[in-house]
């Protein structure tokens, strides 16, 4: 396991507990005073990388691609999934990346099963995502070796520049407060750059939950983050609403460029 990443799990894990009250309520991003004051449907849409138009009747799809090996990230794939799903016409699909390690392994570091509902994708999956938000927890300070061998799987992607225009944007998780909340998207983003994808972070969109001192909380500028410490802390209300505003924001950007 990583410096400030690698979690000791817990054989029993307690029932997720909403520590923190929430500071903010998962609104979509406010507006520049020059936009509208709604988000109309979105129109057909000529994809810079593949020039594929999109039907009036379909929702665009934001890929919300992660590895999770203890179920944190997890919690936030699902609560970033309700944000996208909160914003209209745009839907929030979940996905996982292939497992690396062997099963022997994974018992060994009491890793639970995963969530048979959630499926595996494949590379040339990502072809058909409008966005993507992709999470992952940390090793020393940068993102996990299942998230980066499935990276390393999209060459014939990268050659055909297939995702480039696409947004994509970043949520992690750490085991410490100094583990990577920042630098694990920070690293990350040379992937995009090689695709030719586009870096949405959130800012201090979320409002007053991005300037509270009196609590710990993960996420950051970058993205939204859970503190897993020792594996058996779970998600605050903070954390998740901070994941659930991400959802939407990305909705809201993935609307615009859509229209454009």
């Amino acid at each position: 396991m990583g410096k400030g990443a690698g979690c000791i799990p817990s054989k029993n894990r307690p029932p997720p507990v909403a520590d923190d009250p929430p500071t903010h309520s998962a609104q979509p991003p406010s507006l520049p005073p020059n936009a509208p004051a709604s988000e109309p449907d979105a129109p057909p849409r000529q994809d810079t990388a593949n020039s594929s138009s999109v039907p009036n009747d379909a929702k665009l799809k934001i890929f919300i691609v992660f590895y999770s090996m203890y179920g944190h990230v997890e919690g936030l794939a699902k609560r970033l999934k309700r944000g996208v799903d909160g914003v209209e016409g745009v839907e929030g699909v979940l996905y996982r990346v292939p497992e690396t390690l062997p099963i022997e392994v994974l018992n060994q570091m009491r890793a639970p099963p995963k969530d048979d509902s959630i499926p595996e994708i494949a590379p040339e999956d990502l072809e058909a995502a409008d966005g993507f938000l992709f999470g992952f927890p940390t090793r020393y300070g940068a993102m996990a070796s299942q998230m980066k061998a499935f990276f390393d799987s999209t060459g014939n992607l990268w050659k055909g520049q297939k995702l480039a225009g696409k947004p994509a944007g970043f949520f992690v998780s750490t085991g410490t407060q100094g583990g990577g909340q920042e630098t694990t998207a920070w690293t990350a983003i040379t992937q995009l750059a090689h695709h030719g994808m586009l870096f949405v972070p959130i800012g201090y969109t979320f409002g007053p939950g991005m300037f509270k001192m009196d609590f710990i909380r993960g996420g950051s500028p970058y993205g939204a983050g859970v503190f897993a410490g020792d594996g058996t802390r779970e998600p605050s209300e903070t954390e998740l609403a901070l994941a659930e505003h991400q959802g939407k924001y990305m909705a809201v950007v993935v609307k615009r460029l859509a229209k454009s």
